[in-house]
């Protein structure tokens, strides 16, 4: 089994959010796919130090504020499991730079769904947009990356309850 920990931020402005569209990277388990900025934690690093490094490295901005506002738990390839600290920002500064790992756009908040993403992003996306308050979201994939399993704050499967919906 592995396991690793990684941040990810979503930058707000003037309505909009700062989305990554990985395109640049060969063999990228996110290619093609539109996601916030964020990395894998480096030895040593909070999750504080690794979400402002990858923001400044993948953005040239400098983070002022960060919000925490989940614990995204993600289960895929059969033995990866992956802890992704979630935050958002709407204080930071500097001039934005090309991204060595796709093109960065802002895109309206409510134009987001409409944006090819993993089945479990737009879950939270939902939540990030709707909630204030830090939840926890765990997110199993099959081998095929097909969503088997969400699970909001360890007791409310979010798939199940909308197949009870239909």
């Amino acid at each position: 089994m592995v396991v690793k920990n990684s941040t990810l931020c979503y930058l707000r402005k003037n309505g909009k959010y700062l989305m990554l569209l990985r395109n640049k990277k060969k063999n990228d388990i996110n290619g093609g796919k539109w996601i916030g900025v964020g990395g894998h934690n480096e030895l040593g690093e909070s999750p504080e130090d690794c979400i402002r490094r990858e923001i400044y490295e993948e953005t040239g901005y400098v983070v002022d504020m960060l919000e925490f506002r989940g614990i995204l738990t993600f289960v895929y390839g059969g033995d990866i499991t992956e802890y992704i600290y979630l935050f958002t920002s709407e204080k930071f500064h500097g001039d934005e730079i090309e991204c060595c790992e796709g093109e960065l756009h802002w895109i309206d908040a409510d134009k987001i769904q409409e944006l090819n993403l993993w089945e479990g992003d737009r879950i939270f996306h939902k939540l990030l947009l709707e909630r204030d308050k830090f939840f926890s979201l765990k997110l199993v994939y099959d081998d095929n990356d097909i969503l088997l399993e969400a699970v909001l704050d360890g007791d409310k499967d979010l798939l199940s309850v909308q197949e009870e919906k239909r």
